[in-house]
């Protein structure tokens, strides 16, 4: 994990100079093109060091012993902080899984693209949502066969 961590740190610089500091991907140029994959890999690898550095902060307190609360209304307070805490980095974990998936996407030249229509996703959506794997038109359709299975 620690060399997968390395590279990422390593790819992250190397695309961050690749780009201006300013850059910000517009309708303007072709979609998906070089500078755009890069600064959508930037975004990602970034979103991921931000949720490693965080697992790693709530691993250190976890580790740093138990909760010591003498009252126990206090006791149960915190307890209930440590679950929704906990909570947050299993959906991060998750989260982690949906960047890497998307980080491969880049590579193989698939990301931006719906999944389900094949059409552009949009720049103003995966600037929202780097992950996102469909159209917004796509998504719908897809949490509406959803809600219906769900209701039968």
């Amino acid at each position: 994990m620690a060399s997968a961590a390395f590279e990422d740190s390593d790819q992250l610089k190397s695309v961050k100079a690749s780009l201006e500091p300013d850059y910000v991907p517009s309708d303007d140029e072709d979609y998906m093109n070089e500078k755009q994959r890069n600064y959508f890999r930037m975004l990602l690898l970034e979103w991921k060091k931000s949720i490693q550095t965080a697992s790693s902060a709530t691993l250190q307190s976890l580790q740093d012993g138990p909760i010591r609360e003498p009252d126990l209304n206090d006791r149960a307070s915190s307890e209930t902080d440590w679950s929704i805490e906990l909570r947050t980095r299993d959906r991060q974990r998750k989260l982690t899984g949906k960047i890497d998936s998307a980080l491969r996407r880049i590579d193989a030249g698939e990301y931006g693209y719906c999944e389900v229509t094949g059409d552009p996703i949009g720049l103003k959506r995966l600037i929202a949502r780097p992950v996102a794997t469909m159209t917004v038109e796509a998504q719908e359709a897809h949490e509406r066969r959803e809600k219906i299975s769900r209701d039968d």
